[in-house]
């Protein structure tokens, strides 16, 4: 096979790469709401380059379902609808309520102590910014996820979580909600320690439940279900 193939030269971090990262950070900030209209000409001459890694980065963000276009080139930040938002918290209620019960049925205190560690490192931080509140949120709940050791469990998780971050839940969140999505976790932790898989199922459905109504309390989502 000598000679068939050439060396590929990528540069480490390309352009539109950068550029996509920095308006991620902007909407995740919430610099950006979802009335603002984001204008390729405009950000080319914030950032100080050139329209075509602009363009790329945009359009990247639009299949990702984090922008939606509108006319002259512009773009909106997506909201979620109220359907979206039920799909998604009813997925996570069905794995990570099977992963509750498969804890609670292993009864690992190994695995509930370092769950634990995580859940208490975790709520005892400062944040300061919608993505922190998302991560935090995340790495919790991944916590319990992990402990089950199922790699295949875990690819689904991933992939709602991603979701999530791309229909742009937790922007709509105010602060005091935001805060909100980092508590009930020790309690439930404890009913996963009881050793009853059923109870731990319920708890960790109806920790997602309270989740969900306090994202659909939103004032977008809100709105939307008044429709």
């Amino acid at each position: 096979m000598d000679g068939m193939f050439q060396k590929i030269n990528i540069p480490r971090v390309r352009l539109a790469e950068q550029v996509y990262d920095q308006i991620l950070s902007v909407i995740d900030q919430g610099l950006i709401g979802p009335s603002d209209r984001i204008v390729q000409e405009k950000l080319a001459e914030q950032l100080q380059v050139s329209r075509t890694p602009i363009r790329e980065a945009l359009f990247r963000l639009e299949q990702e379902g984090v922008l939606t276009a509108e006319d002259r080139g512009g773009f909106t930040i997506r909201t979620a609808t109220p359907r979206e938002v039920d799909d998604i918290y009813e997925a996570r209620q069905a794995v990570e309520g099977y992963c509750a019960a498969m804890l609670a049925s292993e009864g690992n205190e190994q695995k509930f102590a370092t769950i634990n560690t995580v859940i208490v490192k975790t709520e005892a931080a400062k944040f300061t910014s919608i993505s922190q509140y998302y991560n935090a949120n995340r790495d919790i709940h991944h916590a319990f996820v992990l402990a089950t050791g199922n790699k295949y469990l875990l690819e689904m998780f991933a992939a709602m979580w991603n979701r999530s971050l791309s229909f742009g839940i937790f922007r709509l969140l105010s602060p005091e909600q935001l805060s909100l999505t980092l508590t009930g976790h020790g309690p439930l932790l404890d009913a996963i320690r009881t050793g009853d898989p059923d109870l731990a199922r319920q708890a960790m459905c109806q920790h997602i439940t309270d989740g969900k109504k306090l994202q659909l309390s939103a004032p977008p989502l809100a709105d939307k279900q008044k429709a």
